[in-house]
């Protein structure tokens, strides 16, 4: 079994990424053997945040050349997951069968993602 620190490998940090953040979206560099549920279970384990939905992408290694060699960069797999960034309240039964209204345990940003915030 993979801790999440095994599936979330590295954020991805570029014009197009730090720009979607404002809309609750992140991209992470995940490996490449990850599945959708097991990356949303990660990111959920690693920032306490709730996940609404996780979108991935297989990306195939360059082929470069080196001298009189052909060579392959590394393949990756990314995955851009969007939160929930709204602070909503929780309504669930208690005892006796009366409506408790709580605050949402999840944050509602990723701090820990970078700068740019």
């Amino acid at each position: 079994m993979n801790t999440p620190y095994d599936v979330i490998l590295a954020p991805v940090i570029t014009e197009k990424s730090m720009g979607i953040m404002d809309d609750g979206k992140y991209t992470f560099k995940v490996a490449t053997s990850a599945n959708k549920t097991e990356i949303k279970d990660a990111v959920e384990a690693i920032f306490g945040v709730k996940v609404l939905s996780v979108n991935i992408a297989n990306f195939d290694g360059k082929v470069k050349r080196q001298r009189y060699k052909l060579g392959r960069t590394a393949s990756y797999k990314k995955a851009v997951v969007t939160i929930d960034t709204e602070g909503g309240e929780i309504s669930y039964l208690g005892e006796g069968g009366k409506v408790v209204k709580g605050k949402n345990k999840f944050k509602t940003s990723i701090d820990e993602f970078g700068f740019g915030q």
